[in-house]
């Protein structure tokens, strides 16, 4: 089969692998739609997972089951599904908690094992979910959907009325649908590219161009800043956007070395909250109910579908294209 490789550190290629045959609990399936992550990135440049390759990357896809292995009886051929990549050990303390994205040795498809920018994939049954009727490339949002799931949960809403996105890529989007279905009035994104603020603005939500006077009216007034960019100035600048008992929530992912200052009394004095999301937590499913409640806007964040042999270069930065969501489909 054709696969995506990644066979060093900043080393992409399409090559022909061998498909594994499913051994128990086990499922061959078909990839119809993989969508680019940043995460993918970083993998490849060393930034994240274990960087032992070869692996085969991607964590954000659906297909459809070719063949099953022995005693499987939830899974059949034909089965249309969505993968959740997460494969916890089930013996740590965080996966005994059911933090299964917390797990001490955390492994996933696309990141440990190999993922869906192939041909096809092997997964466990048990990572497996049912899209019913739903078209692949909409399912394989249902992955990213859930990681915005998870810090939406984990930060609530109750008393946000109003929210600050920084960030207008796809996850950032992602995320500001996932307030607006939890009741979230307000929601304004924040970007430097006028085409972002653009589609912001049809969406139905605030635009803010980086830098601007009307961003920094904001200053002091919203119950919940997100940064969705991983950019450290970004991060290190959102508590000052919080009104008093507003809430913090780091969702980009930044350098691993970056640290910022922050002043624990202005934290305690004006109870402010500080809070992380880190992947997504089992929550597939609810993932495909908020897309269902998203409806045909969700199609309008991929820029680019494209061949399997055509994402090398999208992942190694040789397009030079304004992108937002890049999939292939098979």
């Amino acid at each position: 089969m054709q696969a995506v490789v990644y066979d060093a550190l900043g080393e992409a290629s399409v090559r022909q692998i061998d498909a594994r045959e499913p051994g128990p609990g086990e499922a061959l399936v078909r990839t119809k739609a993989s969508g680019i992550c940043h995460t993918d990135i970083d993998i490849l440049h060393g930034r994240y997972g274990n960087s032992d390759f070869p692996i085969v990357p991607g964590h954000e896809y659906a297909g459809v089951v070719e063949s099953v292995g022995v005693g499987v009886t939830n899974m059949k051929s034909g089965d249309r599904v969505v993968i959740d990549p997460n494969i916890g050990c089930g013996t740590c303390r965080p996966c005994r908690k059911g933090q299964i994205n917390l797990c001490e040795s955390l492994g996933a498809y696309g990141v440990t094992v190999n993922g869906g920018f192939a041909e096809f994939s092997t997964v466990a049954t048990s990572s497996l979910v049912s899209i019913g009727d739903m078209p692949y490339d909409v399912a394989a949002f249902a992955e990213p959907m859930g990681c915005v799931l998870n810090g939406v949960e984990t930060v609530g809403t109750e008393g946000v009325d109003e929210a600050i996105i920084f960030g207008a890529g796809p996850i950032g989007i992602l995320m500001a649908m996932a307030l607006r279905a939890h009741n979230v009035q307000e929601i304004s994104l924040v970007d430097i590219e006028e085409s972002r603020l653009e589609l912001v603005e049809s969406l139905g939500f605030s635009a803010l161009a980086a830098g601007s006077d009307s961003l920094a009216a904001r200053k002091g007034g919203v119950d919940l800043a997100v940064d969705a960019t991983g950019v450290p100035d970004v991060a290190a600048g959102l508590v000052h956007y919080l009104d008093i008992g507003g809430t913090v929530l780091f969702f980009g992912v930044c350098p691993p070395d970056f640290r910022m200052e922050i002043s624990p009394f202005e934290v305690f004095r004006r109870q402010l909250k500080i809070a992380g999301s880190h992947s997504l937590n089992n929550n597939i499913s609810e993932a495909l109910d908020v897309i269902k409640l998203v409806g045909a806007d969700i199609e309008r964040l991929v820029s680019h579908s494209v061949p399997l042999a055509e994402i090398p270069r999208f992942l190694l930065g040789e397009t030079g294209a304004k992108k937002l969501k890049v999939q292939a489909v098979l």
